[in-house]
């Protein structure tokens, strides 16, 4: 699972998700992508799932850059615990998508490989996605 090494501070509040994606919208590295079309926490296991769904069916072959990382706790307090005494301990990581962020990116695929590989990674996330080709791709 995917979390930080080590934080500053142990417990976040939740913040509000706001606006579009501020950085992170355009390819970098792959020449094809799934973008955000909504905002929602994605989990560390959701990242992995999708991972694991677009690596396998690109049979290892090209290379899968993740764009997100989970770096804020999510607490929550034990069942039946009353009221009150303090924050809940950490529970799970998420990372804060909005609209417009990039998610995942694929390259050295052709690109019906790739746009399977990424559908079947996107059924795997909570967000509505878009598949995005690199402007200067030609097949």
């Amino acid at each position: 699972m995917l979390q930080p090494k080590r934080t500053k501070y142990r417990k976040q509040q939740k913040g509000r998700m706001k606006g579009n994606a501020g950085r992170g919208h355009r390819l970098s590295n792959g020449t094809f992508g799934i973008k955000s079309l909504d905002s929602e926490f994605v989990t560390a296991r959701q990242i992995e799932a999708a991972r694991i769904a677009a690596t396998r069916y690109m049979k290892r072959e090209g290379s899968l850059w993740l764009k997100i990382f989970p770096d804020k706790p999510i607490t929550k307090k034990p069942l039946e615990v009353r009221m009150g005494k303090g924050k809940g301990a950490v529970e799970y990581w998420v990372a804060v998508v909005k609209p417009g962020r990039m998610i995942m990116e694929v390259g050295g695929v052709p690109l019906s490989v790739a746009k399977e590989a990424l559908r079947l990674a996107a059924q795997k996330l909570p967000v509505k996605t878009k598949f995005i080709v690199a402007r200067d791709y030609k097949e």
